[in-house]
């Protein structure tokens, strides 16, 4: 790779970048999925609570389960997602700073040819 032309590293970026943004589509869907199991597990256990669907141990403990898994999931994937993010702005800035460097000609510039 010569050292004038960028060109090799910038795809590389480019491809990083699509794996990133994978990692960030799913991290979203995760916190999605998560929030959801927060919001059911608490619904149920209020709804237990509150004796309106009969009161059982098991979706007592399924309940608190789903809502301490969902604070989980979603903690840890909020985290995922802003060092992914991080990552993805990086990448960005060091793509620009190549493509900057690179030594870009107008067409005009060039010389016409007849064929």
């Amino acid at each position: 790779m010569a050292e004038d032309d960028p060109t090799d590293e910038i795809s590389l970026i480019e491809e990083r970048l699509q794996e990133l943004a994978v990692v960030s589509e799913r991290c979203r869907k995760i916190i999605l999925v998560s929030k959801a199991a927060i919001a059911g597990g608490g619904a149920l256990l209020l709804v237990m609570m509150l004796g309106l669907f009969g009161s059982s141990q098991v979706a007592a403990l399924g309940s608190i389960a789903a809502v301490l898994g969902g604070i989980v999931s979603l903690g840890s994937n909020v985290s995922t997602l802003r060092q992914t993010s991080d990552a993805i702005s990086a990448a960005e800035a060091l793509r620009s700073d190549l493509i900057g460097r690179i030594d870009l000609r107008v067409v005009g510039d060039s010389p016409m040819k007849l064929s």
